[in-house]
């Protein structure tokens, strides 16, 4: 393995090579006779690009070998690899941040990493332990940002399992034969058999973006290099048009959100307070107009929840009343029936009796009970129905 491209010189772009052979397993592969193209492993991405000028989607390594899957067919013995380097350059920054920030984390509180997730947005971490402050982030942070300035060597070697014990691993080694470690001398050692860039001031700069809780454990979500230079662009477009919708400076944009947020909150009370008497209001009248304690109504666009409102207003107001009231929305008709504490006819089985019009679905209890469905009739014919329910 050692003497693959990927891991003999991890910043070669292009490279000459035999195919060896080529087959389909669903999808056009061939394997080469060597290669620059790193194959999915380790939490790290496969590399894309051409061969000659087809295109190289997917690597990976099956049975043994390292399939180049082309869209496309290739006709000649020899062919030129070359690589989409933005894409393996960013991975191997994500990577090689990825090492550095774990190790941030072991040096200074002790915590491992114990899975590595490398995306197309933010990288992240999951870290044992169940608590994390926002101090030890930044620590961690600062720590991580000071081995990148330090631009400290990456080195990588090739061990057997008997010189393992020579090197102060982090973690332990999962294989026995091939192993790689990667080292930053003085603070990191490491097996991996990712790509990494040659010195760490590559990775540019790393910053923590956010956390999550994860069962007993924390993940941190992180970018390096590019992506942090694309996640500031971001951040800033969004801030300065939430300025200028403020009018207000960027470093102000914050506070006059949170006052903007305190008013729309105020002004939803004093709406919900408002609508809420409207509702006591329309019960009364509603009340008013009422036959025999029985109150019948269909509305447009209103919403069931506020029927239910105002069958409760409806039913408080009068102990004695039964409110039956249905809506259209959307494209359903929907209906809910209440009745006051001194009713004892079931609304349940009001509803019961209606939903099979509607082949609808609902309910609830005898005191309220709601439902809807298909509008297969018209309002006035369901509340008709529901009347007539209540007699049987």
């Amino acid at each position: 393995m050692e003497n693959l491209l990927y891991y003999v010189d991890s910043t070669i772009q292009q490279f000459s090579a035999q195919i060896l052979h080529s087959g389909n397993d669903g999808r056009n592969y061939v394997v080469l006779s060597n290669t620059a193209f790193y194959p999915t492993g380790g939490g790290q991405p496969h590399d894309t690009g051409w061969l000659n000028d087809v295109e190289v989607v997917d690597v990976e390594k099956v049975d043994g070998e390292i399939r180049h899957y082309i869209n496309g067919k290739l006709t000649l013995d020899e062919v030129t690899g070359k690589l989409n380097w933005q894409r393996r350059f960013d991975h191997m920054q994500q990577h090689t941040g990825q090492h550095i920030l774990t190790a941030a984390f072991v040096e200074l509180f002790g915590f491992a990493t114990t899975s590595f997730h490398l995306g197309t947005g933010f990288v992240s971490i999951d870290l044992d332990t169940a608590t994390i402050t926002e101090e030890q982030l930044q620590q961690a942070e600062a720590r991580a940002n000071e081995i990148i300035l330090e631009n400290r060597p990456i080195e990588t070697k090739w061990v057997t399992k008997d010189e393992l014990a020579a090197y102060n691993l982090r973690k332990e080694v999962a294989v026995d034969e091939d192993i790689r470690l990667v080292i930053i001398p003085d603070y990191d050692y490491n097996g991996c058999g990712g790509t990494h860039p040659t010195s760490t001031g590559q990775v540019s700069l790393l910053k923590i973006m956010t956390t999550e809780k994860m069962k007993k454990q924390i993940r941190v979500h992180f970018v390096c290099g590019q992506r942090v230079l694309h996640e500031l662009a971001m951040r800033k477009t969004v801030l300065t048009d939430v300025a200028r919708q403020l009018s207000v400076p960027e470093e102000q944009a914050a506070t006059a959100l949170q006052k903007v947020m305190e008013t729309a909150k105020a002004t939803d009370k004093t709406l919900a307070e408002a609508q809420e008497t409207l509702l006591q209001y329309e019960a009364q009248e509603l009340l008013a107009n009422a036959q025999q304690h029985i109150i019948t109504a269909h509305f447009e666009n209103r919403p069931i929840q506020t029927l239910q409102k105002l069958t409760r207003f409806i039913t408080e107001q009068d102990t004695t009343a039964i409110a039956l009231l249905t809506a259209n929305n959307a494209n359903k008709l929907q209906f809910v029936a209440a009745r006051g504490q001194n009713v004892t006819v079931s609304m349940k089985n009001v509803a019961n009796s209606v939903l099979p019009i509607l082949n609808g679905k609902g309910g609830g209890n005898d005191a309220l009970a709601q439902g809807g469905g298909e509008q297969t009739l018209a309002g006035a014919e369901l509340l008709a129905h529901m009347v007539n329910a209540l007699k049987q």
